[in-house]
């Protein structure tokens, strides 16, 4: 029978009770009443909504884990990037960052927000109606995973956030919520305490943990890991609602978000940034939860906006990082690795030694001349650093063990052909093309995240398709067969079957992913991109002289020809041959202009513009023939000013070069 109207109004009340409770327990720090009478008020809404199942809603606090346990968790692409940070570790990085952004703003000095840097896994919260819709996680930062059923159960997270809150704050009941889920120190300890007791696998840090307990596929696991949220971006169709970062902050404060407003502040210059950091690096330690930095992010949204994006990461925020913690070791041998360009590295082995909570057996020594400065021998007592995600590195010898000096072999050490050294170079190189080891980090790297994605395809089984022959290049993946594949270690059918799924769906990964894919020399994500874009197919690009790469903006002559060198390679190019044949997706469309309107032309950008980002601003520039340039000179044909324009407007009116404001602009490109 339905409820009647009093019986509705209990059920409302409780669950206001109940969120307040959350609220004040998972958000503030601040209980109000005991874990027993919280419990007590659950059990009641429960009881309520169990006898009337039309009481019960999707934001109801009874509904935070439910559902059976899921098979998988399904791609979603994100509204806008979800970007990593740049990475400065030293003060003098940090104040490079803040004369960088200066000049492109044209400003004497900037506002900035420095926050703690949560070491956990960045999430995205849509939230449809001021109800929870979904929930994803990072991924590749295009493409995330939705794991809406395990976020539903991290408390401090709104299930629903109050209409009038957002109706305050002028926020619509449409919009995303971007932060950081974390595992506390307490709850990492318990955790692996109960793993050792199950016989579990115990994780490494708290960051693992996290991101581990997030994509279970059992949300009552998540449930219990006891996971925080830290939300930092608030957004609305892509873009922050409010003039400046730290409004956001407080407006995600307001609508009862655990922000990351507690442990920020508003610095008003770099040097306040810097004392930010300073205070905080001896502080860390006394927060529940691991920071391994601090976040700082331009304060104005206006000025967001025009300082723009590089391909990977914004260029208003970077992330300064806390020195590693450092442990001392002894380098016990040196061996040599091949990467996939041939390139030799010397990597030390060490007598294991734990870095903040990963265990570290081998360290790399980058060449011969870090070597040298070093003063490295076999049996040393060394210095390990680890900083960040990166690759632990020695720092210095602390006493010499009197062993063997470590030289460079004169023969490839993965197929005993020569090696050989460039004047202009540190490095030694196998210079052969056969080269197992070379082929095998470049089959790793065509298969990796940032390049074809072909998931599954790691160290291992790379290893067992290199050692049997079963694949010679890198087209030979698109010839694997289920029979090829089963018989080998740890694979199995279902395996067999995921793999050849992933190198199938890899064919359609486009044209910029396959070029840096190749693993060229020189030749990153960027150059992948404006590569494809500029040529619009991998044909055009083999066939391309060192002139036509150079007109590709960014590519300069060294790049140009590497580039042209590859593809001068008979194999090489019987290799573009075969992945065609393979039924790669190897052309796009090219980034062709809409027109010749403004060709010849050069613009240069300064101030904040109305509605345009100096990006878009760039890219109608480039879609009718012109080219942008970052100063004015006397071969400028036109400045565009917006609002608080720099000295590029004084030097532009010193020239007499025509200035123009953006509706001018607009109507000169025809946009």
């Amino acid at each position: 029978m339905p409820a009647s109207r009093s019986i509705a109004q209990k059920a409302e009340r409780l669950r206001r009770e109940i969120r307040e409770h959350e609220y004040r327990y998972y958000v503030l720090d601040e209980p109000a009443i005991s874990d027993r009478q919280f419990d007590r008020l659950m059990d009641d809404l429960k009881d309520l909504e169990a006898r009337y199942p039309d009481l019960v809603t999707p934001d109801s606090p009874t509904q935070r884990v439910g559902g059976e346990t899921r098979e998988g968790f399904q791609p979603v692409r994100h509204a806008s990037p979800m970007l990593s940070l740049d990475n400065t570790y030293s003060y003098d990085e940090l104040r490079d960052f803040d004369r960088r952004a200066r000049e492109r703003a044209e400003r004497s000095s900037l506002e900035y927000v420095a926050e703690n840097k949560f070491d956990g896994l960045s999430l995205s919260l849509v939230y449809e109606k001021g109800a929870l819709a979904r929930a994803v996680t990072r991924g590749d930062g295009t493409t995330g995973e939705d794991v809406t059923a395990n976020v539903r159960a991290i408390r401090s997270i709104p299930l629903a956030v109050e209409r009038g809150a957002l109706h305050w704050l002028g926020v619509p009941a449409d919009f995303e919520v971007r932060g950081e889920a974390v595992m506390t120190r307490r709850a990492f300890e318990e955790l692996n305490r109960q793993q050792d007791e199950t016989g579990g696998k115990r994780f490494a840090n708290p960051r693992n943990a996290a991101a581990g307990s997030v994509r279970v596929l059992d949300p009552a696991i998540t449930a219990s890991r006891k996971l925080d949220f830290f939300a930092y971006f608030l957004y609305v169709d892509g873009r922050v609602p409010l003039s400046t970062h730290w409004k956001a902050l407080e407006a995600l404060d307001k609508l009862r978000f655990l922000s990351s407003l507690r442990h920020a502040s508003l610095c008003p210059s770099i040097d306040e940034v810097v004392a930010y950091c300073e205070r905080w690096e001896s502080k860390r330690d006394t927060l529940p939860y691991e920071i391994d930095g601090i976040v700082v992010k331009v304060n104005s949204i206006a000025l967001e906006r025009e300082l723009g994006f590089t391909t990977k990461a914004p260029r208003w925020a970077v992330a300064y990082k806390y020195p590693a913690r450092q442990e001392t070791t002894i380098v016990r041998d040196v061996i040599w690795q091949v990467g996939r360009t041939g390139a030799l590295t010397p990597v030390a082995m060490l007598d294991p030694v734990e870095i903040g909570g990963v265990t570290v057996s081998r360290s790399t020594l980058h060449n011969m001349d870090e070597i040298e400065r070093l003063g490295l021998h076999v049996g040393d007592t060394v210095v390990i650093e680890r900083a960040g995600e990166v690759i632990p590195h020695v720092v210095k010898v602390t006493r010499h063990g009197h062993g063997k000096k470590p030289q460079p072999p004169s023969r490839c050490p993965s197929c005993d052909r020569s090696i050989h050294k460039s004047p202009d170079e540190v490095a030694y190189r196998c210079v052969n093309n056969s080269c197992p080891a070379k082929f095998r980090e470049a089959l790793l790297h065509f298969a990796s995240r940032h390049a074809m994605d072909i998931d599954g395809l790691g160290d291992k089984l790379v290893d067992q398709l290199v050692g049997k022959e079963l694949v010679k290049d890198l087209a030979d993946l698109y010839g694997l067969k289920l029979g090829d594949l089963e018989p080998l270690e740890r694979m199995g059918r279902k395996s067999a079957e995921n793999l050849l799924d992933e190198i199938e769906k890899s064919k359609q990964a486009g044209l910029a992913r396959l070029v840096y894919g190749l693993g060229i020399r020189f030749v990153g994500e960027r150059t992948g991109e404006l590569l494809a874009g500029h040529f619009g197919s991998l044909e055009a690009l083999a066939k391309a002289s060192v002139e036509e790469l150079t007109e590709v903006p960014e590519v300069g002559p060294k790049v140009a020809e590497s580039i042209a060198e590859f593809f001068s390679e008979k194999a090489n190019r019987e290799l573009v041959e075969k992945l065609k044949r393979a039924g790669l997706r190897a052309e796009e469309k090219r980034r062709a202009t809409r027109d010749a309107r403004l060709e010849g032309k050069t613009f240069v950008f300064t101030g904040i513009l109305p509605h345009l980002t100096r990006e878009e601003a760039g890219e109608i520039v480039a879609a009718h023939g012109g080219k942008v340039a970052n100063s004015v000179s006397k071969k400028t044909d036109y400045v565009v000013v917006g609002a608080e324009p720099g000295s590029k407007y004084d030097k532009a009116r010193e020239l007499g070069v025509e200035i123009l404001d953006e509706d001018e602009f607009k109507k000169l490109a025809g946009a």
